[in-house]
């Protein structure tokens, strides 16, 4: 085993304390990796604070992990020493499923194992990126192009896949009219890669303070939802909604956005249930969907994907020590756009 400094939390809610985890030894088609930046996301905090249970404490957050290669196994064929790699939300999966062997290990049927707060197939707790080194089995690691900076990639790894993967699902694309909710860490990415897939992007955000920064990003249109007058103006307009924020929203008012056939898809999750009229649905055969990242290949590809169009999310770096004052800045949103740790201040 090796011992390995970490951040962590003992208990919901808790502060961050420095301690110290074992990694495992490397099996034969093991990789362990540097970690040079974890990116925080907003699922870290509900999980450190316990909001959607099943907590696993102590807890070491993080699957937004960049970093260098610096050892392999001996049937490792994919990666060397000195490889620019990442790790995402998982860690491992059986492999076999029918969902696993179409590269959709996030519905793994054994159940995929996450990168934290989680229990691998021998019962050990997952421990996460706010850590100085990860040990992974070569599967599921994915190279980060040279175009893109560590730190920069890092934050792609969730809320890039997140935003990427369900507009490909739902073919975003030349003459679609897509509308992103949210210009936050999720919905930034989002207004690239829609743009980027050629849709005509529209933001639907609370107020109009973020206009310029979404049409530089690529954003053709931009309303505020605090205006009763946007719903009715943008009525029947969306071939496809996607949901970034974790505030529960009325989801009838946004429903009636769609056109015929249109589809509201969610990757932000509020702590509470929401509701809406069934007859917001029937009335247009309109859906409700969600998504729920994407697989190792997928990833790959939206790396690549990124690197080739120029898709970088907007960051702040921070230091180990101000992990606390962040997460309290990310529920005042006063983050542009995403917080990124920089482990060698660990």
């Amino acid at each position: 085993m090796c011992k390995i400094h970490a951040l962590s939390v003992p208990r919901a809610k808790a502060p961050f304390e420095k301690t110290t985890i074992e990694r495992r030894e490397l099996r034969p088609d093991d990789v362990l990796i540097d970690i040079k930046y974890c990116g925080i996301c907003h699922s870290d905090i509900h999980n450190a604070y316990d909001e959607w249970g099943g907590g696993m404490f102590p807890m070491v957050p993080g699957h937004e992990m960049a970093g260098v290669v610096t050892a392999v196994g001996p049937k490792v064929t994919k990666f060397a020493v000195g490889d620019r790699v990442g790790v995402g939300c998982f860690v491992d999966s059986c492999g076999e499923c029918e969902y696993c062997l179409r590269g959709e290990e996030q519905f793994c049927t054994k159940g995929v194992v996450l990168s934290y707060n989680s229990l691998d197939y021998d019962g050990n707790p997952t421990y996460g990126g706010y850590s100085q080194k990860i040990v992974v089995k070569e599967d599921f690691v994915v190279r980060i192009p040279d175009a893109l900076d560590l730190d920069v990639a890092s934050p792609l790894l969730c809320a890039g896949i997140t935003t990427y993967s369900p507009l490909k699902k739902w073919s975003a694309g030349p003459g679609k009219k897509v509308a992103i909710v949210g210009m936050g860490g999720l919905g930034h990415l989002a207004v690239q890669f829609a743009h980027a897939m050629g849709a005509e992007v529209t933001v639907l955000s609370q107020s109009l303070n973020k206009k310029d920064e979404a049409r530089s990003l690529g954003a053709d249109h931009y309303f505020a939802t605090s205006d009763p007058a946007t719903f009715s103006a943008l009525a029947s307009r969306f071939d496809l909604i996607l949901n970034t924020v974790s505030a529960n929203l009325d989801m009838d008012a946004y429903l009636s956005m769609l056109r015929v056939d249109g589809t509201l898809v969610n990757v932000g999750a509020p702590s509470q249930p929401d509701k809406y009229n069934v007859f917001s649905l029937i009335m247009h055969r309109r859906s409700i969907a969600g998504s729920l990242v994407g697989g190792i290949r997928e990833t790959q590809e939206m790396l690549d994907f990124s690197a080739q169009h120029g898709i970088a999310p907007k960051i702040e770096i921070i230091r180990a020590d101000q992990v606390d004052e962040a997460y309290e800045r990310v529920l005042r949103s006063d983050v542009r756009y995403r917080f990124v740790i920089d482990m060698a201040t660990l």
